[in-house]
C-alpha cells in the first residue's frame, strides 16, 4: 500500500517561499493568483499492514518525524490500486 503524505506550513506561519513565487508569477503576468503556499510531499509504501494500522500510525509517523507540529500542518491519503482514501 502507497501512501502520500502532504505537509505544509500552517496558514499563521509566513510562508517566504511561497511569497517569492507568488512575486515572480505577478512579474509574469500571472496576476490572478492570489497567494503561494510551498510544502512537501512524501510517498511512502507500507507492507504488511491492513488499512486500518495504516490509518493509526501515518499520523504518528507525520506528527514525529515529517511535520514540525509547531508550525506545520499535514494530511495524506492512501494510494491504492485506482482509490484514493484522502486524510486530514
Amino acid at each position: 500500500m502507497k501512501v502520500r503524505i502532504l505537509v505544509s506550513f500552517k496558514e499563521s506561519v509566513l510562508d517566504p517561499q511561497g511569497q517569492t513565487v507568488k512575486n515572480a508569477l505577478h512579474t509574469l503576468g500571472y496576476d490572478f493568483i492570489k497567494d503561494v503556499r510551498q510544502g512537501k510531499v512524501f510517498e511512502v509504501e507500507l507492507q504488511g499492514l491492513s488499512e486500518d494500522q495504516a490509518q493509526k500510525v501515518i499520523p504518528e509517523i507525520a506528527d514525529k518525524v515529517l511535520a514540525n507540529p509547531i508550525i506545520e500542518k499535514f494530511s495524506w491519503e492512501v494510494l491504492s490500486e485506482g482509490k484514493k482514501v484522502s486524510r486530514n
